[in-house]
């Protein structure tokens, strides 16, 4: 198996450090809204990895956090915590926020066929770990205290920034990080908040006492702590979005290797990429988001969404398009009616197989493995089709071979069997009279071997 490592920028062949055996980290959600679906396509990025890990006999440990404090706005150290300002706007608790928020994410990556991961751990719930990280990079003399709080010094880190190469002496920062790092004191622009001290004592919601003074966590210091603790100080994969290479992953490395002084503190880096919208990100603050709920009420199932994913690898940007949806929505329809004509003759067809293991395990190359799958169900003289098709599932997630309970109405159900009848009376123009009035209710009627299968139009 070959998986593309950020940190080489190379395609290389998967070995666990452990035989068997696979740790998995992947970033999770910031519990303060809805999750939309440009969020959504990175959890089912690692989905596929998952199933692709197990499908190939790898027992995984599979860790996705949550994030429900320490999350600023600006995503650096700067800004209103994400949580204490939707808790102000909402008029409620930042806890009673992030669960409900959690809970909603929970309920769309259920409906998306993404498998639970083994831990969800909350970075409210891991504050001792996090103080205690801090404390070890503190004895290593890797911190310094301003007056907003603890600071990683990334200048005592030789190769900082090596998972996204940064160019340090050419980065710029925006005029209110300017002001910032001059505001507070900070010897070094990259260098990152592993502590923020209140500015008033009591008026958080969440705040810690700590050694250095009352205060929460920096957003990158709660990763760490968390993944060390159920992965170990030292894990096989780490995965998030693209947008997490330059700042949220290397800090992450730079203060974990820090700590522990084992490189590589992560031996895999895989990111995924953006759900663009118009040429640009997918995002809150552009406006320009659908989240699942939204796509429920225009008859697009998350399992369409999950198919449309399937289009372009999960390196590659992939372009919203209502149509292109849609056309995911035909396509997969149509898909699961050919396999709901398939019997099961005891065979497995194992050169279709060899050819889909092959993709999958180049780098997860699910449109190719796909199209393999598309050739197999059109393949006339295939035979084996039926379990080869329900092993390629373990890894699409697609509820291929499940058959979908439709809520017929009664109406549509009584002219079906008096059609039924009237066809095994080969009384065909009484049959094709109630086809047609069928259609006109909204209703398809195909008729198979047996008798006949109803699909709603539209």
């Amino acid at each position: 198996m070959k998986i593309y490592n950020t940190l080489s920028r190379k395609k290389e062949n998967f070995i666990p450090l452990k035989k068997g055996h696979i740790g998995i980290y992947t970033c999770g959600p910031t519990v303060y809204w809805y999750q939309h679906v440009g969020n959504l396509r990175s959890y089912i990025f690692s989905d596929i990895l998952r199933r692709t890990l197990e499908y190939n006999g790898y027992k995984v440990n599979h860790i996705i956090n949550v994030t429900d404090v320490g999350h600023l706005t600006s995503d650096a150290d700067y800004g209103e915590d994400k949580m204490e300002e939707a808790a102000q706007k909402e008029g409620k608790s930042a806890a009673v926020i992030a669960e409900y928020y959690l809970n909603i994410f929970k309920e769309d990556l259920k409906k998306l066929n993404i498998l639970s991961p083994n831990k969800w751990p909350k970075a409210t719930e891991h504050i001792k770990e996090q103080i205690e990280l801090i404390k070890k990079l503190e004895k290593k003399g890797l911190t310094y205290k301003t007056n907003n709080g603890i600071y990683f010094d990334t200048s005592k880190i030789s190769d900082y920034g090596k998972l996204a190469r940064l160019k340090i002496e050419d980065l710029k920062i925006a005029a209110s990080g300017a002001a910032v790092l001059s505001l507070e004191g900070k010897k070094n622009k990259t260098d990152f908040a592993l502590w923020k001290f209140s500015r008033v004592p009591g008026k958080r919601q969440q705040e810690w006492d700590s050694p250095w003074g009352i205060g929460f966590p920096g957003w990158h210091i709660e990763c760490s702590a968390m993944s060390i603790k159920y992965l170990g100080e030292q894990f096989d994969i780490h995965t998030g979005g693209e947008d997490h290479i330059p700042v949220h992953h290397t800090n992450e490395i730079a203060q974990s290797e820090g700590a522990y002084n084992k490189k590589p503190w992560v031996k895999y880096w895989m990111h995924g990429a953006f759900l663009t919208f118009e040429g640009g990100k997918m995002s809150k603050s552009s406006g320009k988001i659908k989240t699942i709920s939204e796509l429920e009420e225009q008859e697009i199932s998350p399992l369409d969404y999950r198919y449309f994913t399937f289009l372009a690898h999960y390196r590659k940007p992939l372009t919203w398009s209502e149509e292109a949806l849609k056309n995911s929505k035909v396509s997969l329809k149509r898909l699961k009616n050919i396999i709901l004509e398939i019997k099961d003759d005891g065979k497995e067809n194992k050169e279709y197989l060899k050819r889909f293991e092959k993709s999958i395990n180049d780098d997860l190359n699910i449109p190719q493995a796909l199209a393999i799958l598309w050739r197999l169900v059109r393949d006339e003289k295939a035979i084996g089709k039926y379990r080869a098709i329900k092993k390629m599932d373990q890894v699409f997630g697609l509820d291929l071979l499940k058959k979908e309970e439709l809520n017929v109405p009664k109406e549509i159900k009584n002219l079906a069997e008096e059609r039924k009848k009237v066809r095994n009376n080969f009384d065909w123009k009484t049959s094709d009279e109630l086809r047609d009035k069928i259609n006109l209710l909204g209703w398809n009627i195909k008729d198979t071997k047996e008798a006949y299968v109803l699909e709603k139009l539209g």
